[in-house]
Protein backbone atom coordinates (compact mmCIF):
# COMPACT_ATOMS: atom_id res chain seq x y z
CA UNK A 1 0.00 0.00 0.00
CA UNK A 2 1.25 3.46 -0.85
CA UNK A 3 1.46 6.08 1.82
CA UNK A 4 -1.31 8.62 1.76
CA UNK A 5 -0.24 12.23 1.75
CA UNK A 6 -1.32 14.27 4.73
CA UNK A 7 -3.48 17.09 3.33
CA UNK A 8 -2.55 19.35 6.24
CA UNK A 9 1.20 19.33 5.59
CA UNK A 10 2.57 21.14 2.54
CA UNK A 11 5.39 19.32 0.74
CA UNK A 12 8.88 20.67 1.24
CA UNK A 13 10.72 21.39 -1.98
CA UNK A 14 14.28 20.62 -0.95
CA UNK A 15 16.81 20.80 -3.77
CA UNK A 16 19.13 17.99 -4.78
CA UNK A 17 22.38 18.65 -2.84
CA UNK A 18 24.63 17.27 -5.58
CA UNK A 19 23.01 19.37 -8.30
CA UNK A 20 23.12 22.44 -6.07
CA UNK A 21 26.86 21.94 -5.52
CA UNK A 22 27.46 21.29 -9.23
CA UNK A 23 28.79 17.76 -8.70
CA UNK A 24 28.40 15.62 -11.81
CA UNK A 25 30.82 12.75 -11.03
CA UNK A 26 30.84 10.93 -7.68
CA UNK A 27 34.42 9.89 -6.96
CA UNK A 28 35.17 7.12 -4.47
CA UNK A 29 38.28 9.02 -3.33
CA UNK A 30 36.22 12.04 -2.22
CA UNK A 31 35.62 10.77 1.31
CA UNK A 32 34.32 14.11 2.63
CA UNK A 33 31.43 13.95 0.15
CA UNK A 34 30.77 10.25 0.77
CA UNK A 35 30.64 10.68 4.56
CA UNK A 36 27.69 13.07 4.16
CA UNK A 37 25.68 10.15 2.75
CA UNK A 38 26.57 7.61 5.47
CA UNK A 39 24.81 7.42 8.85
CA UNK A 40 26.68 7.48 12.14
CA UNK A 41 26.24 3.69 12.24
CA UNK A 42 27.95 3.30 8.86
CA UNK A 43 24.84 2.64 6.78
CA UNK A 44 24.20 4.27 3.42
CA UNK A 45 21.41 6.82 3.79
CA UNK A 46 18.26 6.39 1.68
CA UNK A 47 17.18 8.57 -1.23
CA UNK A 48 14.27 9.84 0.80
CA UNK A 49 16.67 11.26 3.36
CA UNK A 50 19.42 12.53 1.04
CA UNK A 51 17.14 13.84 -1.75
CA UNK A 52 19.40 12.65 -4.58
CA UNK A 53 18.14 11.07 -7.79
CA UNK A 54 17.93 7.30 -8.35
CA UNK A 55 20.91 7.32 -10.71
CA UNK A 56 22.96 9.38 -8.26
CA UNK A 57 21.97 7.02 -5.43
CA UNK A 58 23.26 4.02 -7.39
CA UNK A 59 26.52 5.84 -8.17
CA UNK A 60 26.83 6.94 -4.54
CA UNK A 61 26.31 3.38 -3.23
CA UNK A 62 28.90 2.01 -5.67
CA UNK A 63 31.40 4.74 -4.70
CA UNK A 64 30.87 4.11 -0.97
CA UNK A 65 31.31 0.36 -1.43
CA UNK A 66 34.44 0.94 -3.50
CA UNK A 67 35.86 3.33 -0.89
CA UNK A 68 35.17 0.77 1.84
CA UNK A 69 36.98 -1.90 -0.18
CA UNK A 70 39.97 0.45 -0.60
CA UNK A 71 39.94 1.15 3.19
CA UNK A 72 39.12 4.84 2.71
CA UNK A 73 35.86 4.47 4.66
CA UNK A 74 35.03 2.11 7.53
CA UNK A 75 32.50 -0.67 7.01
CA UNK A 76 30.81 0.26 10.28
CA UNK A 77 30.38 3.48 12.20
CA UNK A 78 32.44 4.44 15.24
CA UNK A 79 29.61 3.52 17.65
CA UNK A 80 28.94 0.15 16.03
CA UNK A 81 32.24 -1.36 17.15
CA UNK A 82 31.73 -0.65 20.86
Amino acid sequence: MARQKDPRKPLKNRPNPLDAAGITYIDYKDTDLLRRFISDRGKIRSRRVTRISAQQQRQMAAAIKNAREMALLPYSGAAAGK
